[in-house]
């Protein structure tokens, strides 16, 4: 199973919110940009997404940017790739057109496999995938560490 870009970065900036957390502080689409290398407008389409679904507060403005909207502990990663993801079937029986499809039993071996992957993702939060904060701001460009992880 293999997770689309839209859904690998939206985990990926949700991570890099989570390491620099209390969740007051305020980012901007600017530096995830420049973070992760990405187009801006990608990361702004993520970030209103991850909005509409809770994960995040967007404010508007000079002084605006976004933040965690909910404590890491309470993004689980099952539902939140359930959200993000357009599709979850592993293949398309119609494009193009399978003969087996009304007699293939190679679908509901492929369902149950997607269903025992997402039932591992269930097991874990977005605060399981970050608990080695210390190494994953060790990652970042020096100008995106927090002075507070410089100074420990």
């Amino acid at each position: 199973m293999k997770l689309t870009r839209y859904t690998d970065f939206g985990i990926r900036i949700l991570m890099y919110v989570a390491v620099q957390h209390p969740r007051e502080n305020l980012f901007r689409i600017a530096e995830v940009t420049e973070v992760f290398e990405l187009s801006s407008n990608h990361v702004a389409k993520i970030i209103h997404h991850l909005g509409k679904l809770g994960y995040i507060d967007t404010i508007r403005g000079k002084s605006g940017g976004f933040k965690l909207a909910v404590e890491p502990e309470d993004i689980n990663l099952g539902q939140l790739i359930r959200q993000l993801e357009n599709s979850l079937a592993p293949i398309d029986c119609d494009e193009p057109r399978c003969r087996f499809t009304t007699a293939c039993k190679f679908k509901g071996v492929l369902g149950r496999a997607v269903a025992a992957y997402l039932a591992v993702l269930d097991e874990y939060t977005l605060a399981d995938i970050v608990v080695n904060k210390a190494e994953l701001l060790a990652t970042l460009p020096e100008q995106f560490i927090p002075l507070t992880f410089v100074e420990s």
